[in-house]
């Protein structure tokens, strides 16, 4: 993480002491390392990833059709 330029997120107190908690005999040394492990897990991969397929797409479009909203 050296190098990276850093922002403050505010989270709960009762979520932060959860957190604290969970990483116990652990490696990571801090809440912020926990969570921007799992902030980096949830987010790899998911830039460019499409939610629907085409054809999932396509059957959406027809049911809205059918349902007079297109």
């Amino acid at each position: 993480m050296s190098g990276n330029e850093f922002a403050s997120v505010r989270i709960p107190k009762s979520l932060l002491e959860k957190i604290k908690k969970k990483i116990l005999n652990t490696s990571f040394s801090s809440a912020s390392e926990y969570v921007t492990y799992l902030l980096e897990k949830e987010l790899s991969g998911t830039e460019d990833k499409e939610v629907f397929s085409k054809e999932d797409e396509e059957k959406v479009k027809e049911r809205l059709r059918r349902l007079g909203y297109l």
